[in-house]
């Protein structure tokens, strides 16, 4: 699921600039947060996984796992629709909470591949994150285009991988699985364009400066499990 961040989203105001020292120092504070609650994701799913009694709850009561995505999308969408008006300290716990919330859905991952192949799938998944991240991060080029091109793919995914649900097409999940991971590494290298340039329009030290950070760490961090998770179909090994 990709955010957009309206605040930021019309360019650069001729007013305020921002040092190259500025920017590095803000893109620090995003991967920061970004690690913070993939580390958070992975430790609360891990644990999950690790506890029969956990597991079995959550096998037998659907209700329970339907509360928790609707939690997940609760919280992203208000936390983008509401970064105007809550102070950064929120911000942080809500992106923490979604981080945690994340995990408990992800444990599924673990009765479904072996542990093996969901560390070695996270490793494949992070050095090409890293690389497109750096791509968008250092190249001269305007991304945009490129941008809202995967945005339009990213459309087409959710509605293909939705009519799939009940066509249950080997051919449809590996065009939607190979589908996805392309969206993921484009929208990973426009995302982290866009992000650099949040940095131009708050003051370092700020509430919107830190609040900011939180939301391109949402961002990237949605990035990277969306690519992790398709990749996963790819290199994952099941039990």
């Amino acid at each position: 699921m990709n955010l957009q961040y309206n605040q930021y989203e019309h360019g650069i105001p001729a007013e305020r600039s921002a040092a190259p020292e500025e920017v590095r120092a803000f893109m620090v504070k995003v991967y920061n947060w970004m690690a913070l609650g993939l580390a958070l994701t992975a430790i609360v799913a891990w644990g999950v996984a690790s506890s029969s009694g956990l597991m079995q709850t959550l096998i037998q009561n659907r209700g329970i796992f339907i509360g928790l995505i609707i939690a997940e999308l609760g919280l992203v969408l208000a936390l983008s629709w509401a970064i105007n008006r809550i102070s950064a300290t929120v911000a942080m716990l809500m992106f923490l909470a979604y981080a945690a919330i994340n995990g408990l859905t992800l444990s599924f991952i673990f009765m479904a591949y072996t542990q093996e192949s969901i560390t070695s799938t996270f490793f494949i998944c992070a050095a090409t994150f890293a690389g497109m991240s750096a791509f968008g991060y250092f190249t001269k080029r305007d991304l945009s285009g490129v941008g809202h091109f995967m945005v339009m793919g990213l459309w087409g995914l959710i509605i293909a991988s939705f009519v799939n649900v009940f066509m249950r097409s080997d051919m449809l999940y590996w065009l939607t699985t190979y589908a996805g991971v392309l969206i993921f590494v484009g929208l990973t290298a426009w995302d982290t364009q866009k992000i650099k340039n949040f940095a131009f329009n708050a003051e370092e030290g700020s509430q919107e400066h830190s609040k900011a950070a939180i939301i391109g760490a949402l961002i990237l961090y949605l990035d990277f499990i969306n690519l992790f998770l398709y990749l996963l179909r790819i290199f994952g090994r099941r039990r």
